[in-house]
C-alpha cells in the first residue's frame, strides 16, 4: 500500500493548475489557510489534513472533467497550494 506522499506524487492534473499551486505554495500559512478550507476548530495534523484536502480535491477534479458548472478553478487551485504546503510540512516532520 502507498503512502500519503506517494500518492500525492502519483497525481496528474493539467500542467497550468499546478503551476498556480506552486506558486501559490511558496505564500502558504497553514493557519489561516486551513482554518478557511477546511472549517476545524483546531488544526488536523499534517497527515489527516493532507487526506482531507486530497478528498476535496479529488471531488473538485471530477466536477472539472465533467464540466461541471459548479466548478471553481479558483477553490481547486487553493485546494492544491494547501495540498502542496501540507506535503511540504509533513515532509519536515518525517525527517526531524
Amino acid at each position: 500500500m502507498k503512502d500519503i506522499l506517494s500518492i500525492l506524487n502519483d497525481l496528474r492534473r493539467p500542467r497550468l493548475l499546478i503551476r498556480a499551486a506552486r506558486i501559490g505554495a511558496q505564500d502558504y500559512r497553514r493557519n489561516p489557510h486551513l482554518h478557511r478550507l477546511l472549517g476545524y476548530g483546531n488544526l488536523p495534523r499534517p497527515g489527516a489534513a493532507l487526506m482531507k484536502l486530497m478528498e476535496i480535491e479529488a471531488d473538485l477534479n471530477d466536477r472539472r472533467r465533467g464540466n461541471d458548472s459548479g466548478y471553481s478553478v479558483s477553490r481547486h487551485v487553493e485546494i492544491l497550494v494547501a495540498m502542496m504546503g501540507e506535503a511540504r510540512v509533513l515532509r519536515e516532520t518525517q525527517s526531524s
